[in-house]
């Protein structure tokens, strides 16, 4: 595939370690042990689930101090990455356009930042298996939601990187927006402030919205992946599995979202009003 040569966004700083990044290298490392992912995943799937049932003889744990230090951290990541990455893709659309942004990878050579940021953001998949451990120890529900989501998008991640996928760019950039909002939000609960509560929902609402977007960038790409149309540097199978995952995804956050302010909330009015009623009768 040829793409015309592009500029990149004129960042306000590059750090050293941005400026030593070799994409190349970080490829080869991705594309020659693929398979750790699924390793990981079968030992997170042992601790969790295993660590439930010793759990369940045992008092939970508070760890609320620990908590906040990791929530904080993921915070901070999380922040850092989204300002390191947005700039690029709102410089290529700018100059560009969708179909750029779409199909054109943007972890080239040419854009060390995005480069780096991207590869940040792959590896951050793994530690952010951590977050279940805290669920387990604090003896919280375990909804199928949360171990399916950080397993899928840690292997489709690893997958992606290894075809230096283009739409990675808008999912990137989509994720650590979303969890600079989320952590942020859990650091603040740990740390015992009270955050409006329409902010839980508001972060709910946003991860449905990421999983539109990157259903309607999927489908934007496919149409590039027929015969006679432009390039675009995605295969069809990643598509398949983007699209499987972000649906499911979608279905899972929305049935999530009605039962966690809607039904959740249409049952504790009615024991309210159950309760008013039994003082009034009293």
């Amino acid at each position: 595939m040829e793409f015309m040569e592009v500029t990149v966004p004129n960042y306000s700083y590059v750090f050293n370690f941005e400026k030593k990044f070799i994409h190349q290298d970080t490829r080869d490392w991705m594309q020659n042990n693929w398979t750790y992912g699924f390793y990981y995943c079968g030992i997170y799937m042992i601790l969790i689930f295993s660590g439930q049932h010793w759990m369940s003889s045992r008092q939970r744990f508070e760890l609320r101090g620990l908590l906040t230090i990791w929530n904080t951290l993921l915070a901070t990541f999380s922040i850092i990455g989204f300002t390191r990455t947005a700039p690029e893709l709102i410089h290529t659309l700018r100059n560009y356009g969708l179909y750029h942004s779409v199909c054109v990878p943007s972890f080239i050579e040419q854009d060390r930042v995005s480069g780096f940021w991207t590869w940040m953001f792959v590896l951050s998949k793994l530690p952010e298996l951590g977050d279940t451990m805290f669920i387990v120890l604090r003896k919280q529900p375990l909804i199928f939601l949360h171990w399916y989501h950080h397993i899928t998008v840690l292997l489709y991640s690893w997958f992606s990187y290894t075809e230096y996928t283009s739409t990675a760019r808008w999912f990137v950039v989509m994720n650590y927006f979303v969890h600079s909002i989320m952590y942020t939000y859990y650091a603040l609960k740990a740390m015992r402030y009270s955050p409006p509560k329409f902010i839980s929902m508001v972060i709910t609402a946003l991860q449905l919205l990421q999983m539109v977007i990157g259903c309607a960038i999927n489908i934007w790409a496919y149409r590039y992946l027929e015969p006679g149309q432009k390039d675009c540097c995605i295969s069809k199978h990643n598509v398949h599995f983007s699209l499987l995952m972000y649906g499911s995804y979608f279905i899972l956050f929305a049935r999530f979202f009605h039962k966690a302010y809607f039904v959740g909330r249409k049952n504790t009015k009615t024991s309210n009003d159950d309760y008013s009623k039994k003082i009034k009768s009293n």
